[in-house]
């Protein structure tokens, strides 16, 4: 029998009108990680420490999720950095969305760039991807990446139909992706997207 795949997905930080700082995840993703068909539990950011309850919770997989930019909420960072480092010691698949992509892109010594907000921030555009076909997808972020600077040990998946930016990226020495779409915001799941996760992760497979 398979095992069952245990995902741990980071959040964002936020502060509510005491000024006390919250870690938070959107509702949409227990419907998508439903869909997907794994088990999930949300990581807070607490740094090192997260990296620790990772090994000592046997997670097969990570979910690097939106929100926040680089470098505006240390705790953050410092948390996704420790987790890609777990992750990569133990070749444990991360999928990593929008900001997830982007930190991606900035943990293996990338540069990110200013977008146009009117294609890029509460859109709908078009994408190129590696294997000939076109999809439309969503799109809430600022920053995204150049082809050119694109970190090395990254391979573009896809493209903006529009601006050429690159939309999704693989990692070449371990078992990383990202997108910069954001899946659990679709009206329903795109199932393009539940077979990423679901390959990625290895769900119905033996670990």
């Amino acid at each position: 029998m398979a095992a069952q795949p245990l995902i741990g997905i980071t959040m964002r930080v936020t502060s509510d009108v005491h000024g006390e700082r919250r870690d938070a995840l959107a509702q949409d993703w227990g419907g998508f990680m439903a869909a997907v068909g794994v088990d999930w539990l949300p990581l807070p950011n607490l740094g090192e420490p997260t990296a620790k309850l990772a090994e000592r919770l046997g997670l097969t997989g990570l979910l690097l999720s939106g929100g926040d930019d680089i470098g505006a909420t240390p705790d953050r960072d410092e948390t996704e950095s420790a987790l890609l480092t777990w992750a990569f010691a133990r070749d444990v698949p991360v999928l990593g969305i929008c900001r997830g992509m982007q930190f991606l892109q900035h943990w293996f010594g990338g540069g990110l760039k200013p977008l146009d907000a009117d294609l890029h921030v509460r859109r709908r555009h078009l994408i190129h991807l590696a294997d000939g076909h076109e999809r439309e997808v969503n799109s809430y972020h600022r920053l995204g990446i150049a082809p050119e600077s694109l970190a090395a040990e990254l391979v573009p998946l896809a493209f903006c139909a529009r601006d050429g930016s690159v939309e999704a990226v693989r990692a070449r020495s371990f078992p990383a992706l990202g997108i910069l779409w954001h899946p659990e915001r679709e009206p329903a799941p795109h199932p393009a997207d539940v077979h990423l996760c679901r390959s990625h992760w290895g769900v119905g497979k033996p670990f």
